[in-house]
């Protein structure tokens, strides 16, 4: 990927993560341009959740660094990141079951505004964090769900509500850890359009398995195995790949 005409808001650079004498991670460079729709994938076992560890801040690399808006953030603590403008949704949803959607994006907003916990103000007096929970309710197609406490969401909506806290953060890199994960094949239609309509001024890095959503998202693809990368490209080179069908996609990849 040509990156030298584009800003690059998020840089790995020589990432080696080390576990005692296993190699996790094996000098990893990936870059994100503004906007960027990027998709790393390779088999179960291949590093991603490791690379993704260390781009957010719970591992610490052995060697290598990080940048974010052309700032070195390699030995930042997580929520620093999370203010500086990166923010991740996760494999395993992780959300406030006795809270209501309404609730729990105004909540978030009330922290990321710096109102601290006082959310159920924020609910009645807050022009600006009403207005922006009506937005994001909308856009994650909430609204009908609003008041119904989280742990009775259907489980797609479980997840459209996790993307959407994490746009609440206003994020500059949006890091989605296999957003469909567990999702019922009816209720993935809805998840998968709205990932593909979030906002082009996000820098989206995907974590997926599901070959669908990776193939229509993504314009780059890095293709991670055993804590290396195999290859990087556009998503009818990686399909053409022979190597990546062979470790990945399989001999009969469909997308090829």
């Amino acid at each position: 990927m040509n990156t030298t005409d584009q800003e690059i808001v998020l840089s790995a650079q020589g990432l080696v993560k080390r576990f005692g004498g296993i190699t996790a991670t094996g000098n990893v460079s990936l870059s994100l341009c503004k906007g960027a729709r990027h998709a790393l994938i390779g088999p179960n076992g291949a590093g991603k959740t490791t690379l993704i560890n260390l781009l957010t801040g719970v591992l610490q690399p052995t060697e290598g660094s990080i940048f974010l808006n052309g700032q070195d953030i390699t030995r930042l603590p997580p929520h620093q990141r999370v203010h500086r403008g990166m923010v991740r949704t996760f494999q395993i949803n992780q959300l406030f079951d006795t809270l209501t959607p309404l609730q729990t994006l105004a909540l978030t907003l009330s922290q990321h505004y710096r109102h601290g916990m006082r959310w159920w103000k924020a609910l009645g007096n807050n022009h600006r964090i009403n207005e922006r929970c009506e937005e994001l309710l909308e856009q994650f197609h909430l609204a009908e769900v609003m008041n119904q406490q989280t742990r009775h969401l259907a489980y797609g909506k479980r997840r459209l509500l996790e993307i959407a806290i994490a746009l609440a953060c206003e994020p500059r890199v949006l890091l989605l850890d296999e957003p469909v994960a567990g999702v019922p094949a009816g209720e993935r239609e809805e998840l998968l359009a709205t990932v593909t309509a979030l906002p082009e001024e996000v820098s989206v890095l995907l974590i997926e398995h599901d070959m669908d959503l990776v193939f229509n998202f993504a314009k780059c693809m890095t293709v991670l195995v055993n804590g290396t990368v195999l290859t990087e490209g556009d998503p009818d080179a990686i399909a053409k790949n022979e190597q990546v069908k062979a470790v990945y996609l399989g001999t009969e990849a469909a997308h090829g």
